[in-house]
């Protein structure tokens, strides 16, 4: 566990930021449907003890209200965190039975970035991010309006989130890309064939979210489990009966891996993804201090040659990502 000093650092653009970050979305609800502000609160606050200064959200969580919740813990804070968050996503209906359209108009980027500054009680963000590529817009159009952020000092890098090289290639052409968001764990390895590679080519950072599969490599969800009704999960295809009893020696295995190092399931999973590249800044999601404190310890977390091969020989996941 990390309880005092800082974790290291990596770069996003011109941001320095620790290298374990923190995802805001479970916080608005999305696995536990019970809702609790003053410990995701605290949450916060023990990340930015810790280092751990990125700290994810967007407009799209919980339809707003992340953002507002992001913003009373910044209150007297502001200086010691990297806020992202991101536009391009706009929920429809109540939390149970929430819907999602994309948007890349230009207006709807400069009325995004305005409404998010607002939530979020600040005059700038460190990170504004295209939460999706919008089909029916232009991407040159949209990352026009994102770069017009930075220009009006509105944020100060911006980054694209769940994207291809070729689209990565139209946008830098544009304005530097600062990062890429995409999905990266020891059970979701796609980002490693093309677009993580161009990361590295370009400087460009790579934040992976549910870098811990979505709660599941960290051991703690049973074979047998059942989650509650309106957590998010159950209509995820790894999160099946029988995805979750196929997918069992997957975290066997971590956990092997962990009980050699003294660590638990989680850090070596997130170890893992930082041993990708230097460029690499996980954002595992949690509510509660305690498992930030965990998560932040994987920073410290040295995986060996032998280490590494074991995990990348992992048994091929059950279940389509989504």
């Amino acid at each position: 566990m990390v309880r005092d000093g800082k974790i290291p650092s990596r770069a996003i653009g011109s941001l320095q930021v620790g290298a374990i970050g923190l995802g805001c979305m479970t916080m608005a609800g999305a696995y536990e449907t019970d809702v609790d502000d003053e410990r995701s609160i605290e949450a916060i606050h023990r990340a930015l003890e810790l280092g751990v200064t990125l700290i994810d959200t967007a407009d799209a969580y919980g339809a707003f209200s992340n953002e507002r919740l992001l913003g009373r813990a910044l209150v007297g804070h502001r200086e010691a965190a990297v806020v992202a968050t991101k536009v391009g996503l706009v929920p429809h209906g109540p939390a149970d039975r929430r819907t999602f359209t994309r948007d890349g108009s230009v207006a709807h980027v400069r009325e995004g970035i305005d409404g998010s500054l607002e939530r979020l009680g600040v005059d700038h963000v460190d990170l504004y991010q295209l939460h999706r590529v919008d089909p029916e817009v232009p991407l040159e159009e949209t990352w026009g309006a994102m770069a017009e952020t930075v220009q009006s000092g509105k944020a100060r890098e911006i980054g694209l989130s769940e994207v291809g090289v070729e689209e990565l290639e139209r946008a830098h052409a544009i304005h530097p890309v600062a990062s890429v968001q995409s999905e990266l764990s020891l059970w979701e390895r796609g980002a490693l064939a093309e677009v993580l590679p161009w990361c590295a080519a370009n400087g460009v950072a790579f934040i992976p979210f549910a870098p811990l599969g979505r709660g599941y490599l960290t051991g703690t969800i049973a074979p047998d489990a059942t989650l509650a009704a309106g957590d998010w999960r159950t209509s995820n295809p790894r999160f099946t009966p029988e995805a979750l009893a196929a997918n069992a020696p997957i975290v066997e295995r971590v956990r092997a891996v962990a009980q050699r190092l003294g660590a638990t399931p989680a850090q070596v999973a997130l170890a893992w993804t930082l041993a990708q590249d230097d460029g690499v800044v996980p954002i595992p999601g949690t509510r509660r201090p305690e498992r930030v404190e965990e998560n932040a310890g994987s920073a410290l977390l040295t995986l060996s040659t032998e280490d590494l091969a074991q995990l990348d020989a992992l048994p091929a996941v059950v279940g389509a990502r989504y």
